[in-house]
């Protein structure tokens, strides 16, 4: 059942304006006799109006009892005919049809009782039954509009509540849309910042425990640490410009590299000093766009976390696959002596998660196997993805 809206003062002044004029032209062709005739019916007719009108501000709490009494007492007080219309009419709004038949039946009869036995003026009319046919034309009037305000209340309330409903979908769409525009920034600076932050680390804590450095070794090493700090600076910034331009998810935005940049990535790695052994089985160019994007991903995940908790052990990079059997990328390296990484950089895991995430999405699988003596990283990814 829909709830019933509020009236406002101005709904109340004119529902009483409409009551009293009702009652008014109920009671005008007979309230001379009743003054000549029946003093007795006069203050009877005024006192049940009375009684009737304020039973009606009580419609919407007992819409049945009050419409029933009213409009039975409307059977020989007048004065009682507007605060029964009214008491019929907002019943009727609340659509019930077992509530409104005998209401309306009752309505009926008790007009009907009054044109045929209590109307002083019944023998001056010739058409007593055009009249009785009036009184059901006016019930029916009245219970139809009644019933097409409760239905276009009805339809504004479920109107209202479908607008309700959809802002606040939308307004969870876009909360979803912020968590996981949050999610994709915080892959995308940790895919574009960590290597090189890693890199700076390594090299910084090699001239802060190595004594025996040659000045060319401390001029190289400062030049990679002074390099990988400008790259990630430079980085950071195409990112952070990315995000200002609000630049949608239909392509990819700069600065995600694809797998033509592998080699260069391998590259970057060897000049830091890993000991790095590659086996490049095909073009890297010739890897598709959408699953080169994350291919690049993982040879940069796998080195960064080997050179994070592995520094100074062999690691090993294949890269092979094609058309047929799908892009097959695997990173190897032993485990230092002991088994601990190393202690001044933060835990790993954070971005294995986002690879596996980036893997199912484009439709392959990341599997990491970890032994006595060998982490193994593999990504298969489909080619056609």
């Amino acid at each position: 059942m829909t709830p019933t809206p509020p009236i406002s003062a101005l709904g109340h002044t004119w529902r009483i304006a409409l009551v009293v004029t009702i009652s008014i032209l109920a009671w005008t062709p007979v309230v001379e006799y009743q003054a000549e005739q029946a003093l007795w019916w006069l203050w009877l007719d005024v006192g049940l109006g009375v009684v009737s009108f304020v039973l009606m501000f009580w419609r919407r709490r007992f819409p049945v009892s009050v419409a029933l009494v009213t409009n039975l007492v409307a059977s020989f007080s007048m004065t009682s005919g507007g605060p029964a219309t009214l008491t019929l009419f907002s019943l009727s709004t609340r659509r019930r049809w077992r509530e409104i038949l005998p209401v309306s039946i009752v309505s009926i009869l008790a007009a009907s009782s009054y044109l045929l036995f209590w109307d002083p003026i019944a023998d001056t009319r010739e058409l007593v039954f055009v009249d009785l046919a009036l009184v059901v034309t006016i019930v029916a009037i009245t219970v139809g509009w009644g019933m097409y305000v409760g239905s276009r209340r009805e339809l504004l309330a479920t109107l209202h509540d479908r607008a309700e409903t959809a802002e606040s979908e939308q307004a969870a769409r876009v909360a979803q849309a912020r968590i996981a525009e949050r999610a994709r920034i915080a892959r995308e600076m940790h895919d574009v910042l960590a290597h090189r932050i890693s890199m700076v680390t390594m090299h910084a804590g090699a001239l802060s425990f190595r004594d025996d450095l040659s000045p060319h070794e401390i001029k190289r090493t400062a030049a990679i640490i002074e390099e990988s700090s400008r790259l990630a600076l430079v980085e950071l910034r195409e990112v952070l410009g990315v995000l200002r331009e609000g630049a949608g998810d239909a392509e990819p935005e700069p600065p995600q590299p694809t797998a033509a940049a592998i080699p260069g990535l391998l590259e970057h790695f060897r000049g830091s000093g890993m000991n790095l052994a590659v086996d490049l089985a095909l073009d890297t160019s010739t890897i598709p766009a959408a699953i080169g994007r994350t291919a690049y991903r993982v040879v940069q995940e796998g080195l960064t976390n080997a050179a994070k908790h592995a520094p100074r052990t062999r690691v090993e990079v294949t890269i092979a696959g094609g058309p047929a059997d799908g892009l097959l990328l695997e990173v190897t390296n032993r485990l230092p002596a002991g088994n601990r990484p190393t202690e001044s950089l933060p835990a790993s895991g954070l971005g294995l998660v986002g690879l596996t995430e980036r893997a199912e999405l484009a439709g392959g699988r990341l599997t990491r196997t970890l032994t006595a003596d060998r982490h193994l990283l593999r990504v298969w990814l489909p080619w056609g993805s």
